[in-house]
This record gives C-alpha cells, structure tokens and sequence, in this order.
C-alpha cells in the first residue's frame, strides 16, 4: 500500500495563555488548541476540514503546513516531517490562506506567474502547461496583464489558487477560498476545484465557514471542536449520525381534518389554512407517505426538502460540546 499523503496520529498543540490574577499578580494556563487528532489522507483526496470558530482548525493547518511545531503526537506530509524539513515540503505543498497573498502587489499578474516559476525552479514546459490549463478554468486571460492590486477580490482569488499550482503541488490547502466572492466568481472557484479533484492527482484540504462549498465538493467531511475530531465521513452519514430529516411538503385542494398515520413519517406542521402540510421524514422513500396521502385527499402538489447541513452542523456542536461547570 502507499503511504497516505497526510498522517496525523495524535496530533496536539498547546499555547501557554497569562491571565490575571488580582491586581498584581499574573498566573499561566495552557489551552489545549488541538488535542489529539488522528487525520489520515490518501492521493487524490479532496476533504472538508471544518468548525467553529476556535475549534482548532486553523492551528491543525498550520502544524500540516509546517508554520507550527507540534507539541505533540506524529505527523508527516507528503512523506515529510512538515517543521524539520519544511524547505522540501515547500516544494510538495501549495497554500491559498484567507486574505494572505503569495502574489507581488505592485506587478501584473503574468509577472507573478513567472516570478513563482523562478522561485520553484519549475523547468517553462511543465510552467506553462499548467499555466495554460488555468488560463482555461479560471478565464485569466482578461486580466493577466493588470497589476495585483487593482484586480477585483474574486479576480485575485483565481490568481492566488494558479500561483499555488503552478509548480505542481501534491497538497493544495486552501482556507476559505470563496470567502467574499460574488455568485460567478465562487462558481468558478468551485468548478474548477472540482475539476482539479476529478483529475485525482492534487489532495485537497479545504476548510471553510461557506458549507455550500462543503456540499458541492467534498464527499469526505472532517469536523473539528474543542480540539478534537467529532465526525469524520460522508455527508450522509453526518445527517443520519445528528438526526437530520428530510421533508415532505404537500399542498392540497381541501384540508384534511384526519391526516393518515405513515410510519416513518411525522406531521411536523399544518399550515394556517390547513391546505399545506409539513412532514418529518425519517425513512429513504417518501412513496408510502404520498401514496397514502392521495388516498384520502386531492393532492396539488409535493416536494421534498434536504436537510440544511447548516442546521446539522450546529445541532452536532450542540451535542459534543461538554456540560457547563
């Protein structure tokens, strides 16, 4: 078998925190910021790596990317250990972190392309394909020639995400990529991240607050709080684990004073008029509902809601966070 992209084992960071102690005194507490995460990730693997503020998920980044020692547990990247040889794992990896930039202010964007060549010793052919593909996905070419600091914010976005490819990375952490974009430009980001993740040749760690982004691309989900990992899995499986239900929206002709009883279904809600009815789905089919539904009552229409894994996501903290002292 090879060797997974990332393997983390027991991975903490502690931070030493002085707080005040009366008037004159100061005491030390320590924070357990990540405390023990196990987190392996194979090629190819495009992951959500998510929580709340403060749960951890920026300082497991930053111990993956190499900016932070471990204070304990292993850790390896790429093969590497990210802090002793964080010089050839710069070489492995490539970053895109929030309002950070890795491109040159002052100059086009072509010339930061070409400085990032340079700085990567990136031999031109291997360069410039890479360079061309992205011209493609992220339609560079009407502003390839501006300088870094007039382009619109979703327009650095996609210069920011080339400039972390273009030496061919194995790794491609991004936090929050999408966070300000307008509606075209997060569709552009997202789409060619999914064509990057269907080629399989980049591992993607993606954390973000936008779970839109998690829904459209992520099959894997990783939930960080309080330091640990509370849910690692599919997206299923997070709503199926948290109690997620589907809904089952039916409008009728006429009320029905005597709704039937469905196993598998529960009446959440009547409307005002008693012509809309609300059900809870706990089953995979709705087609015993609607059958038996269309048994007693002109049915005029129906529609199924998904659950809102913003709603899951909040009733899952809710649940791991520990009771109040």
């Amino acid at each position: 078998m090879t060797e997974p992209v990332i393997d983390a084992r027991g991975l903490r960071r502690d931070f030493t925190v002085r707080t005040r102690i009366g008037r004159f005194r100061r005491g030390v507490r320590v924070v357990n910021a990540v405390a023990g995460v196990d987190l392996t990730v194979e090629r190819g693997e495009l992951i959500g790596y998510i929580g709340p503020n403060g749960a951890g998920k920026s300082t497991t980044m930053k111990m993956l990317t190499g900016v932070l020692t471990p204070s304990g547990g292993q850790l390896t990247v790429c093969g590497l250990r990210p802090v002793p040889q964080r010089v050839k794992l710069a070489a492995q990896i490539g970053v895109v972190f929030g309002q950070r930039s890795s491109l040159w202010w002052d100059l086009p964007l072509r010339d930061s392309f070409a400085l990032q060549r340079h700085l990567y010793r990136t031999p031109s052919a291997e360069h410039d394909t890479r360079l061309r593909r992205c011209r493609d996905l992220l339609d560079l070419d009407g502003f390839l020639d501006t300088p870094v600091r007039q382009l619109s914010l979703g327009q650095r976005m996609r210069g920011e995400l080339t400039a972390a490819l273009l030496h061919g990375p194995a790794v491609l952490f991004l936090d929050e990529p999408t966070i300000g974009l307008d509606v075209v430009s997060k569709r552009a980001v997202r789409g060619f991240l999914a064509d990057l993740a269907a080629a399989g040749d980049t591992t993607i760690v993606l954390t973000t607050h936008d779970l839109a982004d998690i829904e459209r691309l992520c099959r894997r989900l990783v939930v960080i709080d309080h330091g640990r990992v509370v849910h690692d899995g599919d997206i299923a499986a997070l709503h199926a684990r948290y109690g997620a239900r589907r809904q089952v929206v039916v409008d009728l002709a006429a009320p029905l004073a005597d709704p039937p009883t469905v196993a598998g279904a529960t009446l959440a809600t009547v409307g005002e008029d008693g012509l809309r009815l609300v059900f809870r789905l706990e089953t995979p089919s709705a087609g015993a509902l609607i059958t038996a539904l269309a048994q007693r009552a002109e049915i005029r229409d129906v529609s199924v809601v998904e659950p809102d894994i913003d709603d899951v996501v909040a009733r899952m903290y809710e649940a791991d966070r520990p009771p109040a002292q």
